[in-house]
């Protein structure tokens, strides 16, 4: 009888904790699938360059002189310029170099700065951040399609630099209404990049004069502001050295006219660019600046020149 009972609790003790081994498993990891690189940039015909997001003080000229990037099987093209941006390239721009993956790396090797990598992270369904660490700098990209990419945004929202594209602008027109005032005199403007000492020049030099032998009389800072409520249309003030700030109503004509309204004097003028800078070269001077750097290259320069 003791016999039994031993043998039946016995039983029972193993019968328990065979259930209980039997129950308790442990569940494989399951991982999620890498999306290819090559795919990621694929997803997006043109990746905007966030120039306001770049952190580092690293300065890499061919990522500062792109509004967007785009990735064509092994081909890096990018819109450098503001004048016919949408329809260079069929949206694309222009070829400036070639492009290889490993992993998550991309290498860029551009047609004149030369070999960059950057390390790649997704930071949401359509934004990447390319870090360069010889530079320790990062730059923001956002993916869009170009059917429904806002070129004219891009556009209006970086006169700026639109100016910027042509070695001079030329007057071609002034209105017959509106009283003489100093400024009938201007015939040619030029526009630089705000790190350049003063960034704009003025000459009186006769129309038809080559963009090479123009006389600079006048210099001093420009500054283009919005206009509330209205994206077509901006303000430009030509702060000259020693004379006092001319101030314009700016609209665009189209890629290479602009007319200023001279509230003042109730004229307007149009000028026509010449020279027009295709920008890829370092040399060239565009540098797409931080907004919150060009207002404050523009403080410094007048701090230094009043």
């Amino acid at each position: 009888m003791s016999t039994l009972k031993l043998l039946s609790g016995f039983l029972l003790i193993l019968t328990v904790f065979t259930s209980c081994y039997t129950d308790v498993y442990v569940e494989d990891e399951v991982l999620e699938p890498v999306v290819p690189l090559s795919r990621v940039l694929a997803d997006y015909e043109l990746w905007y360059v966030d120039i306001n997001q770049t952190q580092g003080n690293g300065n890499i000229p061919f990522m500062e002189k792109a509004f967007t990037l785009s990735f064509l099987s092994g081909t890096v093209m990018a819109n450098n310029n503001l004048a016919g941006i949408g329809d260079q390239g069929s949206g694309y721009g222009i070829e400036i170099g070639y492009y290889d993956i490993f992993d998550y790396d991309l290498d860029i090797s551009h047609d004149i700065d030369g070999f960059y990598s950057f390390e790649i992270r997704v930071l949401n369904t359509n934004t990447l951040e390319l870090y360069n660490s010889f530079s320790n700098t990062s730059y923001i990209l956002k993916g869009y399609q170009r059917n429904t990419f806002d070129y004219d945004r891009l556009f209006y929202d970086n006169i700026h630099f639109f100016l910027q594209e042509y070695a001079a602008w030329e007057k071609i027109y002034t209105s017959a209404s509106g009283s003489i005032n100093e400024f009938d005199a201007e015939n040619f403007l030029q526009f630089l990049p705000a790190n350049s000492g003063g960034n704009f020049q003025s000459s009186q030099d006769v129309r038809g004069t080559s963009v090479n032998n123009l006389y600079w009389d006048y210099s001093g800072i420009y500054e283009v502001q919005d206009v509330q409520n209205n994206a077509l249309l901006k303000t430009l003030t030509l702060d000259y050295d020693y004379f006092a700030n001319e101030f314009f109503e700016l609209s665009i004509v189209d890629d290479a006219t602009i007319a200023l309204y001279h509230p003042s004097s109730g004229t307007e003028y149009r000028f026509r660019g010449k020279g027009y800078i295709q920008y890829k070269t370092p040399s060239e001077g565009k540098s797409r600046l931080k907004q919150s750097e060009i207002e404050q290259n523009i403080k410094t320069i007048k701090a230094l020149t009043k």
